[in-house]
């Protein structure tokens, strides 16, 4: 019975460790599967000798599991699934207050599971954990709410109703919105990845920082039309479900450009 109750709590844990601080099972794998889909051949046979046969998805969510652990061995890594910065006038000041942030943040992180994964001197272990992190927080980067605020925690503290469903402006972007388009991560991942090479470039090109600013940019218009106790239902659908696919795009397709470059 002890077992039982054990089990049914990990799996509470789980679930809602999920649905406050990631994009969800769904949006992850979708994340990681149009990566897959953009790797080059080298990167491929690096990354199958670091993780083995599974493809990226298999990954994408373990970062959030983790989050269950109780041995308090990951509690560190918390810090590293998002930053929170006030509105920025422009990328000039965003890119100030972005450096000038005590890490570990995403920012930091990312850039240090990048060095890691390219230093040779890394255990086998190391670099596959790094490698692992690294395809989590690339997709936590396109989640726009992990580049929010602090004063509301990236939207968990604005409260919203969603089809009349208590909940908070971070769980509908987190979940929400790609779970009720009811695809699974593959049809999800073959949809929305139809775009032209030159299409693909452009979007893959910039620089991290870059990247981060377009999140946040789109994180300021989610909280402008997006109050406090809001009523949410189709029209918030409607108005936002581009944004999100976009995000999950550009996501997959950025993470690839960065594993390209890595290996």
């Amino acid at each position: 019975m002890k077992s039982i109750y054990s089990k049914i709590l990990l799996l509470i844990l789980i679930s809602s460790s999920l649905y406050s601080y990631a994009w969800g099972l769904t949006g992850h794998r979708v994340i990681a599967e149009i990566a897959q889909n953009h790797l080059c051949g080298k990167t491929k046979r690096e990354i199958k000798k670091i993780m083995g046969k599974e493809r990226l998805a298999y990954w994408a969510n373990w970062p959030d599991f983790i989050k269950s652990d109780t041995t308090g061995n990951w509690k560190q890594a918390s810090a590293w699934h998002y930053i929170n910065i006030d509105p920025q006038a422009d990328f000039k000041a965003f890119e100030q207050n972005l450096k000038a942030q005590a890490g570990p943040t995403l920012y930091t992180q990312i850039k240090t599971l990048s060095a890691q994964i390219k230093d040779k001197r890394t255990s086998e272990k190391d670099r596959k954990i790094a490698l692992i992190f690294l395809i989590h927080m690339m997709g936590d980067l396109s989640q726009p709410l992990h580049v929010g605020r602090a004063e509301d925690l990236g939207g968990n503290k604005i409260d919203v109703t969603y089809f009349g469903d208590k909940t908070n402006l971070h769980s509908v972007w987190d979940g929400k919105l790609v779970d009720s388009q009811k695809y699974s991560y593959t049809e999800y991942a073959q949809l929305l990845d139809i775009r032209t090479k030159d299409e693909v470039k452009q979007i893959q090109s910039g620089t991290l920082e870059d990247w981060l600013y377009d999140s946040h940019k789109i994180a300021n218009r989610i909280y402008a039309q997006t109050p406090n106790n809001s009523k949410l239902s189709y029209d918030y659908q409607y108005k936002f479900n581009d944004t999100m696919e976009r995000q999950l795009l550009y996501g997959g397709l950025r993470l690839a450009k960065l594993l390209n470059d890595l290996f």
